[in-house]
């Protein structure tokens, strides 16, 4: 096939969606998943390739193509799914990928010529090389081993003046822990797998601004390895910002190595303020009990600190809002973060849920970390829905942010940008959730019955897509 035309999309859930959304550009960084995979055609193949992401921009649906490549997330998913379909009816050979691909093969299967099952790095090629002999296959997988490679992404299709950040990078993939609420495990179980440090210092060394986003969960899981890196780094004189468990702050060393790298910033997902909860969940190796002393040593050290937290474990009570926002407003965390406990299907949480009766529903547009999709077991779905609410609602109350930005010190200018997005996005968020919703208020193949605005269970609006 001579000059192959390839269209890689990756669609938006109505709160990250462009223009409808409330998500605002400050708060965006560039994803890998369609510049590596643009970057992982291979260059035998005469290949005209685009990238649309409906995080930053609407899709356009009338183009011309020979292959067509989606990926998907769980709470996008039913969105690809209907975007697939449309494509395949004017003619289109799509392949879907992506963790919910990789979650529900099957189901992704009934929407795609081919899906790709876990990373892409070896089949995605192979894939295009199958597509221009026409001898495309229904499914592709190739296991990942211990050692990432990865091409430098084609950053230079982005138009950077649509993210935070284009420089994001990874150095690790995976993680090694199994909480039971997170789809790495269950999608990508066993995998932890890490880059040569050579090829990260020089995918570093191509970045026009000294500074980048290392999107790794936690690379500090394997400590001689972020030593290493760390170290590499402090010649670069970058400024970045990353994830991280809080077992940074366990290893004096290690945290210091971070600093003088150039950490600014890290995601730490603490989950829960109540030990007891961490222990069910599956992440034992956090405790509750040092997390003010990791906040301090964190902040001694100039590193600001997103602080994610989830509601509606069974351990929650009514009364789990107000010990965590309380916890957050006294320890000063930057920028804090709240989502429902959502469970994933293949997850160790959804099974349990499952086989409990208590899914409200199996809507996936709306299992995205805002809305509550299935019953607590110490309060109505409804008052968990109010308290995630009230929790953003209170973080991000002028006060709040004050006190919590004057008391770190760390990052100001960044850390006033990103807590007015928040606080952006903590006013608008009732608009989008609002409603908690059952079996009972969806038709199938028409969506919901209710005129609240969300994807529809089995068809989703693409008025303002093409």
């Amino acid at each position: 096939m001579l000059g192959m035309k390839i269209q890689l999309i990756q669609p938006a859930g109505e709160i990250h969606r462009h223009r409808t959304g409330i998500f605002k550009r400050s708060l965006r960084y560039a994803p890998l998943t369609l510049t590596t995979l643009a970057a992982l055609v291979p260059g035998d193949l005469a290949t005209e390739v685009v990238i649309q992401d409906e995080g930053v921009q609407p899709l356009e649906l009338d183009f011309e193509a020979d292959l067509v490549g989606l990926s998907a997330i769980t709470g996008t998913s039913l969105r690809t799914y209907a975007i697939a379909d449309r494509l395949r009816a004017r003619g289109h050979t799509v392949v879907i990928g992506g963790v919910h691909a990789t979650l529900l093969p099957d189901e992704a299967a009934r929407h795609a010529d081919a899906v790709v099952v876990g990373y892409a790095e070896r089949s995605w090629p192979q894939l295009l090389r199958d597509f221009a002999c026409g001898q495309l296959k229904s499914r592709y997988f190739a296991p990942t081993g211990r050692i990432l490679r990865v091409p430098i992404p084609r950053r230079d299709m982005l138009n950077p003046k649509r993210y935070m950040t284009i420089n994001s990078i990874e150095a690790t993939r995976g993680c090694p822990h199994r909480c039971e609420f997170c789809a790495v495990p269950a999608a990508w179980s066993g995998i932890y797998a890490h880059r040569p440090i050579n090829e990260v210092i020089a995918e570093l060394e191509t970045f026009e601004k000294r500074h980048a986003l290392f999107i790794d969960l936690s690379p500090v899981e394997d400590v001689q390895y972020a030593k290493q890196l760390y170290r590499a780094m402090i010649p670069l004189r970058m400024r970045w910002l990353g994830l991280a468990t809080t077992r940074i702050a366990e290893d004096a060393e290690l945290l210091k190595l971070a600093a003088e790298s150039g950490c600014k910033g890290l995601l730490i997902g603490f989950e829960a303020v109540d030990q007891r909860t961490l222990d069910a969940m599956g992440k034992p190796f956090h405790h509750a009990q040092a997390y003010a002393d990791v906040v301090k040593k964190l902040h001694d050290h100039g590193i600001a600190i997103q602080g994610c937290f989830v509601f509606g474990f069974d351990g929650d009570d009514d009364g789990v809002f107000e010990r965590t926002v309380e916890f957050v407003d006294r320890v000063k965390i930057d920028l804090p973060r709240y989502a429902v406990m959502t469970p994933f299907p293949g997850t160790g949480a959804f099974r349990m849920l499952e086989a409990e009766g208590r899914l409200l529903h199996k809507n996936w547009s709306l299992y995205d970390v805002e809305h509550v999709v299935f019953q607590p077991k110490q309060m109505s779905p409804e008052r968990l829905q109010e308290g995630l609410e009230w929790a953003w609602r209170q973080s991000y109350t002028w006060r709040s942010m004050f006190e919590r930005i004057a008391g770190s010190r760390c990052l100001v200018p960044l850390s006033i940008t990103l807590n007015l997005g928040y606080r952006f996005y903590a006013k608008r968020l009732p608009k989008m959730t609002g409603v908690v919703y059952r079996d009972e208020d969806f038709i199938p193949g028409i969506g919901c019955k209710s005129s609240a605005s969300h994807d529809g269970t089995q068809t989703v609006p693409l008025e303002a897509t093409s």
